[in-house]
């Protein structure tokens, strides 16, 4: 059993960086994404609808990168909070949108 205080004063070692590390990650990723599909949309005729989905791309891109920086700010702290669910949902929400909207370019 430990003492209350080295409780209090737990080392999370590398874990923080760890988590870190792999949000960079997966912006990069999502952003050879954003790039990707906006490059293929930027290719067409110019037509009303491509112009709206590669601002839709844009527009979840910049939504992913903010929520991405603020949890990357989060793991700065000693003891970083856990993610909220509220947080993880856009994450999947962006990340499947971003998906679906290269997937429907790219067709």
């Amino acid at each position: 059993m430990t003492p209350s205080g080295a409780a209090a004063e737990r080392d999370a070692g590398l874990q923080p960086e760890r988590t870190r590390l792999a949000w960079r990650r997966t912006t990069l990723a999502c952003s050879v994404t954003a790039v990707l599909a906006l490059r293929q949309a930027l290719r067409g005729s110019g037509s009303p609808v491509e112009v709206v989905g590669a601002a839709v791309i844009v527009l979840i891109w910049l939504a992913f990168l903010g929520l991405a920086h603020r949890r990357m700010r989060q793991l700065a702290a000693a003891r970083p909070p856990g993610l909220a669910p509220r947080s993880a949902l856009a994450a999947v929400a962006c990340t499947v949108a971003l998906s679906v909207f290269a997937v429907a370019v790219i067709f």
